[in-house]
């Protein structure tokens, strides 16, 4: 979820500034390293499938649908939302 939130925030069509968006770039790079370190820690555990229903779900929990839509260009007419 963290990475998702990241690529929002640095869609140009989703934000009003570089700055925010520079920002959002550079954490989303140490977002992607605890991923990989996630990930390579399953893999060693011998963890080697991802159970899509449960990853689904916690991904409906986490309201990823509503974070999704921003990841594209905005509704017509719909100005930009400032990031956080």
């Amino acid at each position: 979820m963290a990475v998702l939130k990241r690529l929002t925030s640095i869609n140009p069509t989703q934000t009003t500034g570089t700055y925010t968006t520079l920002r959002a770039a550079q954490a989303l790079v140490s977002d992607a390293r605890a991923l990989r370190d996630g990930l390579s820690l399953m893999f060693e555990r011998q963890e080697k499938e991802i159970h899509i229903r449960t990853m689904a779900k916690a991904l409906q929990c986490l309201e990823s649908d509503r974070i999704l839509l921003r990841l594209g260009p905005p509704a017509e007419d719909t100005p930009p939302t400032p990031s956080s």
